[in-house]
């Protein structure tokens, strides 16, 4: 058996015992997002395996086109579900939109860093394929960026490492990094050897995250503290602000609609 094909058996096995580690300690009650998307990767990565051997490498590259769309989709989403799963300790004091207005500040991030993750030197590849790439590096940096966020800002959100969502936004932002460094070297990369060593090593990556995803679940999930009452105070504060900006808007529009309708 060649390296690559030991790296994904071994990749496929443990992503398998994650999975079930997940259904029996049941986090899809709260990181339903989460465990949905380590269930779309293994099946995803079980087709692409199955795909490369009975198909032809054309085959491949369509199922993978609508892969990554679908990857990148579920990786925003596990975003926005961990971010809303920092706001348990107030969830029963902020607006119902705020799940919306997470989305929307995420989904802005993303369109903000889209024009700068474009993988320069790649003239050899199709506009297609250019456009995958730059989408998969955008995620990637989102990661990244949600990472360093939540790691900064980790006294002030009263997280810590034993933190369900502390823990899996490290293991994504670990497996962005390379993934995001995989890629501009790639780009650079002058022979097949190159290329086969960054494979490598990006898959390697992924059986490291997929490793400590493992331990870290196998551990009991610390209890969620309180948020301290002067980031509570400035939380509610944003949120009561929001909303009130929103019913005044929504006021003035209602004013402007009956104004207009008179003769």
């Amino acid at each position: 058996m060649s390296l690559d094909n030991a790296l994904w058996f071994a990749y496929i096995a443990i992503e398998s015992a994650l999975v079930g580690l997940l259904l029996y300690r049941r986090v899809w009650r709260t990181l339903p997002t989460f465990c949905l998307y380590c269930i779309w990767d293994i099946l995803s990565n079980v087709a692409a395996l199955l795909i490369t051997r009975h198909y032809p490498l054309a085959v491949y590259f369509k199922v993978y086109f609508v892969q990554t769309i679908v990857d990148s989709i579920l990786q925003v989403s596990v975003l926005v579900e961990l971010a809303w799963s920092l706001l348990r300790p107030l969830r029963a004091s902020l607006p119902r939109k705020t799940l919306i207005v997470l989305a929307v500040l995420i989904l802005l991030a993303g369109a903000a860093v889209w024009p700068f993750s474009a993988v320069p030197g790649l003239t050899h590849v199709s506009k297609q394929a250019h456009l995958l790439l730059q989408l998969q590096q955008t995620t990637s940096i989102l990661r990244i960026l949600f990472f360093l966020f939540l790691a900064a800002g980790s006294s002030f959100l009263s997280i810590s490492w034993r933190d369900r969502e502390l823990q899996v936004a490290t293991g994504l932002g670990f497996v962005s990094l390379f993934g995001f460094t995989a890629v501009m070297l790639h780009a650079h990369e002058t022979t097949a050897s190159q290329f086969q060593y960054l494979n490598q090593v990006l898959v390697a990556s992924y059986l490291f995250c997929l490793s400590y995803w493992v331990y870290c679940f196998l551990q009991q999930e610390a209890q969620r503290r309180e948020f301290t009452p002067q980031m509570q105070n400035f939380l509610l504060t944003v949120a009561g602000a929001a909303h009130s900006s929103r019913v005044t808007l929504n006021e003035s529009r209602s004013e402007k609609a009956r104004k207009s309708g008179k003769p």
